[in-house]
């Protein structure tokens, strides 16, 4: 009996533990179905704020043009409307003259540009991508007062040209082919090839993989000012060591678009890409001069090793002469170089010099921008400590524009009517931007342009003559507007989009909004940080994080700006019970002087990860509703980076790490990024050692997560590989994704995104349990 007894009990334990499970496995599966729903939703697009695009100047700014949809919908057409009244002045193209002959639909245009008179535009269009850009496509020449359309190239295959360009008077368009530059005849369509050796290794007028990757480089041919001739860059790969891309998924369901299929069918495809690694051998790069017709080139007699030398911006000052920016091997020395069109003698200008390294991107390294007709230029520099804007002579003479102790973070224009230069720059707060002007002579300090009610980013595109200017503006809360101003007195013109009914549509998400902080960092460093609180918050109670990293030298993530898609993703992952952080440590490219900028060199990681480890726990000394016992870390590329370097470094408090696209070991970067804030591995070598991750790898204790694309062209799956490999040797647990054949962006192919974002959800909330404690 009591055997019968205790067996039934044992039975309605069990039954009781069996109907429990079920009810919670349901709710789980409930959860999980909102979770999918709600990440779905937010990659889909519904939430986007579809503000529209900033219209493109014309006559000098006294009218602008936008690309419209036709009245009946079929196809686009460029309206000219009146700057200051906003009038429609003219269609200057209609959706007619964009349908080619015997064709059914209209040209999607990608890019447009005019000839001076206005009566011939280029069009860009069936664009497919090289590398990270929409480069290759089809070009058309529309005539307007003829109303002809013309394809450019004769008959060649479709998406074959690159970088098509007008000359000064529209008479003749230079364009890549085949990596060699040609020039078409407008009118007769005669073409006429002007350089003969591209090849697969050697590149006329478009740039190898590493410089358009970090130094900006795309269409890398300027036409002279008076069109009869061209100055090219060009690339010899010889020597440079070829990395193998191996496409798994075949021709026939390959996702990626610039591959060349040497196979037919479902046998992989491989690619073989000049890729240099840190400290070998570059490209060798040269630049030249060849007449339009075509002949012999003119090669710039530029002084030092071409492949230990970067030509980094090249443009026409006049008919005679050109000016070309040269930076060494560990890019902390701009040479200002005035070539002779004629001989292709050298003289040498100006120099910009840093002990470390010449920030690209923040300031540094525009091209130099022309005034008073080329007498002068505005050139970019932080010698002082301070990223300002100088006015260099002819002679090498230079004079401060700018000063006091505010970094410009970019020029926005200049006005030379009233001697002004126009910059975006934000002293007192580096999580924002607002636009200032200063008296080009540098006789008084900058004063701000942007009013105060445009609390966050604000971005310009201002007109030639100087008086108007399209205004952007966003928030880390608010997708902002897009507006037509006045300057210098920044009064609305007229409002062209708004996106409150994007704000309307996620309402709800946006009831997690963000804060903005400084706190320690150590060493008497304070950094910005933003939190979004998680829902229903209770400062009594405790709350698991989630760090959200980048921390290398090429971007911030603690911005007032509107940041899409993954905010968004963030604010949802609050409402689940996440507290949502992120730090911007030194090193960062924040407009904060040189010494914070600087401050990473020859130490990428190290002095990333110590920092953001001790601003949490500053963060949760003076919040404590932070729950230090649940932390999780996650980041993508340079962010994946550091999430490993975070997990392996400091496992005591980085419990769960999400790291995509990562780059385990810094050897295996390319060398213009990597070299320029490391140094050469030659002198370094204990320095990269000592920023890699996976040589910290024993230090893993929580949950791991690992995440590539394995056709990622730029951080290359075999880092991932290593590091896997280390992991099983180490015998340390961990989870891993591959995406087949999708690249950096992990975004190629229909439901990659969502997929994505949904394992990183489930992963998180998996390991690291929501909600207060």
């Amino acid at each position: 009996m009591k055997m019968n007894s205790a067996a039934g009990v044992r039975f309605s334990c069990v039954t009781l533990l069996s109907l429990f499970l079920g009810v919670v496995s349901q709710a789980a599966a409930a959860q999980r179905a909102e979770q999918s729903d709600m990440i779905a939703r937010i990659f889909s697009g519904e939430f986007s704020a579809h503000l529209p695009a900033a219209p493109s100047w014309f006559d000098g700014g006294q009218s602008y043009f936008a690309i419209d949809r036709a009245d009946d919908g079929k196809g686009s057409t460029v309206v000219l409307y009146d700057t200051a009244t906003g009038e429609k002045r003219q269609t200057l193209i209609t959706a007619a003259q964009l349908t080619p002959t015997g064709a059914s639909e209209t040209l999607n245009i990608e890019a447009l540009s005019w000839s001076p008179d206005k009566n011939r535009a280029l069009v860009f269009t069936n664009s497919r991508r090289v590398w990270r850009t929409n480069a290759r496509g089809d070009y058309w020449v529309l005539d307007r007062r003829a109303n002809k359309l013309h394809k450019l190239g004769g008959n060649v295959a479709e998406a074959s040209l690159m970088f098509a360009k007008f000359n000064n008077d529209a008479s003749k368009v230079a364009y890549v082919r085949q990596n060699d530059l040609w020039v078409e005849d407008v009118a007769s369509g005669a073409i006429q090839r002007i350089t003969k050796d591209g090849s697969a290794l050697v590149i006329n007028g478009g740039p190898d993989w590493v410089n358009e990757e970090e130094l900006g480089l795309h269409d890398c041919f300027e036409w002279s000012p008076n069109g009869k001739q061209i100055a090219f860059w060009q690339f010899d790969l010889h020597g440079v060591g070829n990395f193998s891309l191996q496409y798994y998924l075949g021709q026939e369901k390959t996702i990626v678009t610039q591959i060349p299929y040497p196979q037919t069918g479902p046998y992989p495809v491989t690619m073989s890409v000049p890729y240099p690694l840190v400290g070998t051998t570059n490209s060798a790069v040269r630049a030249g001069i060849v007449s339009v017709s075509g002949g012999s080139v003119t090669w710039m007699k530029i002084e030092g090793d071409p492949r230990e030398h970067y030509i980094a911006r090249l443009q026409w000052i006049d008919e005679k002469s050109l000016l070309v920016q040269q930076l060494n091997r560990l890019q902390n020395t701009d040479q200002y170089l005035m070539i002779d069109a004629k001989t292709g003698s050298t003289q040498r200008l100006w120099t910009d010099h840093d002990d470390e390294f010449i920030p690209i991107g923040f300031g540094g390294l525009p091209k130099a921008l022309p005034i008073r007709n080329g007498v002068e230029f505005l050139a970019m520099t932080q010698r002082d400590g301070w990223m300002h804007v100088y006015r260099i002579s002819r002679d090498g003479k230079e004079s401060a524009v700018t000063r006091g102790a505010i970094d410009v973070v970019a020029v926005s224009g200049v006005d030379e009517r009233s001697s002004t230069v126009y910059f975006i720059a934000s002293p007192q707060n580096a999580t924002q931007r607002y636009l200032y002007r200063a008296p080009l002579d540098g006789s008084s300090d900058p004063v701000r342009i942007t009013p105060a009610t445009f609390t966050g980013t604000n971005s310009y595109s201002i007109s030639p003559d100087g008086k108007y200017a399209f205004h952007s503006f966003s928030s880390f809360d608010d997708p902002g507007i897009r507006e037509l101003v006045s300057l210098p007195d920044h009064q609305v013109v007229r409002t062209l989009g708004t996106s409150e009914q994007a704000k309307a549509k996620m309402k709800g998400l946006l009831d997690f909004p963000v804060e903005f902080f400084q706190v320690d960092a150590g060493d008497g460093v304070r950094v910005d940080g933003y939190m979004i609180k998680p829902g229903s918050f209770d400062a009594s109670k405790k709350y698991p994080v989630l760090v959200y990293v980048y921390g290398e030298p090429a971007s911030q993530t603690v911005q007032d700006s509107w940041a899409g898609n993954t905010a968004l993703f963030h604010r949802y992952l609050a409402s689940l019970g996440y507290f949502v952080v992120s730090f911007d440590n030194a090193g960062t490219p924040a407009p904060r002087g040189r010494e914070w900028r600087r401050a990473v060199y020859g130490a990428v990681g190290v002095l990333s990860s110590k920092q953001q480890s001790t601003a949490l726990h500053s963060l949760a000394q003076d919040r404590r509703y932070i729950d230090l016992d649940r932390v999780a870390v996650w980041g993508w590329s340079g962010g994946g980076t550091n999430t490993l370097n975070l997990i392996f470094r400091y496992p005591e408090l980085y419990k769960v790490g999400m790291s995509v696209a990562p780059v385990p070991d810094q050897r295996l970067y390319d060398t213009i990024y990597q070299e320029r804030y490391m140094g050469l591995p030659r002198d370094n070598a204990q320095g990269y050692k000592s920023a890699s991750p996976i040589n910290y790898a024993e230090g893993l204790k929580g949950n791991l997560l690992i995440v590539h694309g394995s056709g990622d062209d730029n951080v290359h799956y075999q880092g991932t590989e290593l590091l896997v490999n280390r992991l099983i040797d180490l015998g340390k647990p961990f989870d891993f994704m591959t995406y087949p054949d999708r690249t950096h962006a992990i975004s190629e192919g229909p439901g990659t995104t969502v997929h994505l974002y949904r394992l990183l959800t489930h992963y998180l909330t998996e390991h690291l349990t929501a909600g207060p404690r």
